[in-house]
């Protein structure tokens, strides 16, 4: 089982001992990164698309950076753009498209900045462009709790798995960030958890709620001792295993929760984000207090949420519109 990062096919990168060729310049671009002080989520990425963008090249005969233009990387784009997806037969999403393209274009700037080539033949290259789609799914506060009363607390894991679902829908954090939780982020006392490296590499303190932390106190007096193999090493949520979760398993739970509850909505880890920040709006937070909870760095991100809160929007359409109440329509009518 390869490690996060880790792919069992990995494409070839070329010749690293060509001085002029691809793959000595993906290696120096990559230690670059890493002295840049770069995700591991944003290296990740990059490794795994810049070498399909490698490939590509290295398909039609074009094995260095100073043989790529303008046109060709065009013509790449094009490639992209018509990735399909294998389990759904449809084209890859424009977001995705962004995640192929933008390390091509990082590479070849940093190339160009080194002077590696003479130009820089992405520099016109424009991505697609963002969408802001709104949440396929959110739930309401009942739903939320249907959700979480899935969890079989007769199974063995299943104080864990309520402790979960309760930090996701109290906090909206991520899955890598719940994953990456120890015992030493959570304040009792001030009610707060610690978010260490979250996206971009920034940490932030946020409030949890005490039915949250009653849950997690009961599943780390009650359970988490016996899961523990060897030296604990302090991460919070454990497997029967004794080791830390991983996306898949934790992805996997929360989706059998949320498909159980029969509400006619699909999601994971992700749909208790987005119901948290649609609530807190909804219930009058501010909406910079929410991107805070959230960890985003652009208020935009987090203004897709006003969107989907509309119980402000419903009230002032009852009030205000002719056919909003069917006996006012009825009135009318007679």
């Amino acid at each position: 089982m390869p490690k996060r990062g880790e792919y069992k096919d990995r494409l070839s990168v070329g010749d690293p001992s060509d001085p002029l060729g691809m793959g000595r310049a993906f290696l120096d671009f990559f230690a670059w990164l890493k002295v840049m002080n770069y995700s591991e989520g944003t290296l990740i990425t990059y490794d795994r698309n810049l070498r399909y963008f490698i490939a590509w090249c290295e398909t039609r005969g074009l094995m260095r950076p100073a043989e790529i233009t303008q046109a060709i990387l065009e013509r790449y784009q094009r490639t992209v753009s018509q990735i399909v997806k294998p389990n759904t037969g449809q084209t890859i999403a424009f977001i995705s498209q962004m995640h192929y393209l933008v390390p091509v274009r990082q590479f070849f700037r940093w190339l160009a900045k080194s002077h590696k080539i003479l130009f820089n033949p992405a520099a016109e290259l424009e991505l697609p462009r963002k969408e802001r789609r709104l949440p396929k799914a959110v739930l309401s506060a009942g739903e939320a709790e249907q959700v979480m009363n899935q969890v079989n607390m007769a199974y063995p894991m299943g104080l864990r798995d309520r402790a979960i679902l309760e930090t996701f829908y109290s906090t909206g954090i991520r899955r890598m960030e719940l994953m990456n939780l120890s015992l030493y982020d959570l304040d009792f006392d001030r009610g707060t958890v610690m978010i260490r490296q979250g996206k971009g590499k920034r940490d932030r303190v946020i409030p949890i709620g005490e039915r949250a932390l009653a849950w997690i106190q009961k599943y780390r007096n009650d359970l988490r001792p016996s899961l523990i193999v060897g030296s604990d090493e302090g991460v919070l949520f454990l497997t029967k295993q004794g080791e830390a979760m991983t996306p898949n398993l934790l992805s996997h739970m929360v989706r059998l929760c949320v498909d159980g509850a029969g509400l006619g909505k699909r999601g994971s880890c992700h749909i208790f984000r987005h119901t948290m920040a649609t609530l807190m709006l909804e219930h009058g937070a501010d909406v910079r207090f929410v991107q805070e909870m959230l960890g985003h760095a652009d208020l935009s991100t987090t203004q897709i949420y006003t969107r989907v809160s509309i119980v402000k929007l419903k009230e002032v359409h009852t009030q205000t519109h002719p056919s909003a109440h069917l006996a006012r329509v009825k009135a009318q009518e007679e």
